[in-house]
C-alpha cells in the first residue's frame, strides 16, 4: 500500500507511506512537516513504521523526522553524503527560509542498498544513487510494485531544481537519463512536488 499525505510547512510536500498490506509495517519517506498529523494517521491506520527513509536534505523533506523518530524509536536512513545538508542548516536551506532544522544521528545507505522491513524482507526497496537536485539525492524503487520515490530528482512534467547548494545540472540529467529512465516505462513516479507521473511519460517528454 502506498499512502500519499501532503504535508505544509515552509512550502508543501509529498510525504509518502510504504506499508506491507499483510504486516502492516512500513516505511514512512520524506516527513517534511505536521508530525503529529503524521503520528495520528500512524495511531489510527494501527501501522507500525520500522523506518524513516529520506531521498534527500533539504528542511522541507526532514522537518518532522525528530519529532517522530522521537516518539516511534526508529531509525533514519539517508545517502552517506547527507550530513552536508542534515547537519548544515544553510546547506539544507532552512536558514534561508527562517528557521534552523538540523537532523543528527542517521543511518548511511548507498547506491545498490536494498532496505528490507524486518517483519517481511521480501517487502523492500532498492536505493538509486541520483545526484544533481543535491550530492545526497538518492530514490527507493521496488521491482515488484513498479514504483519509485524520486523525491525532487524529477516531477511530472520537469526536472529538478539543480540551482540550490551542491546542484548540478549535468549530474541531475545523467542520473535521470541513466537511473531513472532505465527503469522500466510503466514504473510509477512519486515526488517531493507534483503528481504522480511514469518513466513512459518523461521518457517520452525528453523525446527518447
Amino acid at each position: 500500500m502506498i499512502f500519499e499525505v501532503p504535508v505544509k510547512g515552509y512550502f508543501y510536500e509529498n510525504c509518502y507511506f510504504y506499508i506491507d498490506d499483510e504486516t502492516k509495517h512500513g516505511f514512512l519517506i520524506d516527513p517534511g512537516a505536521e508530525a503529529k498529523k503524521l503520528l495520528k494517521l500512524i495511531s489510527d491506520k494501527g501501522w507500525n513504521i520500522e523506518k524513516i527513509l529520506l531521498t534527500h536534505g533539504h528542511f522541507d523533506h526532514t522537518g518532522a523526522v525528530n519529532e517522530i523518530r522521537d516518539a516511534l524509536g526508529i531509525p533514519v536512513i539517508a545517502h552517506t553524503n547527507s550530513d552536508q545538508y542534515l547537519l548544515d542548516d544553510y546547506m539544507n536551506l532552512s536558514a534561508q527560509c527562517g528557521s534552523s532544522i538540523t537532523i543528527e544521528g542517521v543511518q548511511y545507505t548507498k547506491d545498490g542498498d536494498i532496505l528490507a522491513l524486518e517483519a517481511n524482507p521480501d517487502f523492500k526497496l532498492k536505493v538509486i544513487y541520483t545526484p544533481g537536485h543535491t550530492t545526497d539525492s538518492i530514490i527507493f524503487y521496488s521491482e515488484k510494485d513498479l514504483v519509485a520515490f524520486v523525491g525532487d530528482t524529477i516531477f511530472k512534467g520537469c526536472i529538478g531544481n539543480y540551482k540550490y547548494p551542491g546542484g548540478n545540472l549535468k549530474s541531475l540529467q545523467d542520473s535521470i537519463i541513466d537511473k531513472i529512465f532505465t527503469l522500466p516505462d510503466e514504473t510509477m513516479l512519486l515526488s517531493g512536488h507534483s503528481d504522480k507521473t511514469s518513466v513512459g511519460i518523461e521518457r517520452q517528454r525528453y523525446g527518447l
